[in-house]
């Protein structure tokens, strides 16, 4: 009898192990979440933001979604990170189906400070702003695609 059951936990580990095995490229790495709603945040509360620290910069404060409901989380210190500019979160509306939709955004730091997530921003705009995939106007759209010179006026 304990022949038995020695087998079976042993044929049932053997066959769990496998498919653990098995499944295991079919798993994501990593996922990207991104929080949808229907109604806009609340407007902004203001806050004093505190004298400028050497080597900080300043978040500000914003609304965060939490059980279906808006709760404020007030500004803070990050500490800087050389070489980057710091992007905010932030509530971003657009239409889906012809209903007012609102996505969070949360906050990122951006290497060349074009506003384009790095994950999406093949081009360097610190380095070359005059060729064909530079950005000269700083709009984060490359010299090649883009047919207005925003720093005209």
């Amino acid at each position: 009898m304990l022949k038995r059951i020695a087998f079976a936990t042993l044929a049932a580990a053997a066959t769990f192990t496998t498919a653990t095995v098995a499944m295991a490229p079919v798993k994501p790495a990593a996922a990207q979440v991104t929080v949808t709603f229907g109604s806009p945040p609340p407007p902004l509360r203001y806050e004093v933001v505190p004298a400028p620290r050497a080597g900080y910069v300043w978040a500000p404060g914003h609304w965060r979604l939490v059980n279906d409901q808006y709760v404020w989380q007030g500004g803070q210190w990050y500490q800087a990170r050389p070489g980057y500019r710091y992007v905010p979160d932030n509530w971003v509306r657009y239409s889906d189906s012809g209903r007012d939709r609102w996505r969070y955004q949360p906050s990122r730091w951006d290497r060349d400070g074009d506003g384009i997530p790095n994950r999406y921003d093949h081009y360097d705009n610190r380095t070359n702003n005059s060729g064909a995939f530079g950005d000269k106007d700083h709009d984060g759209i490359p010299n090649v695609f883009d047919a207005w010179d925003n720093r005209r006026r």
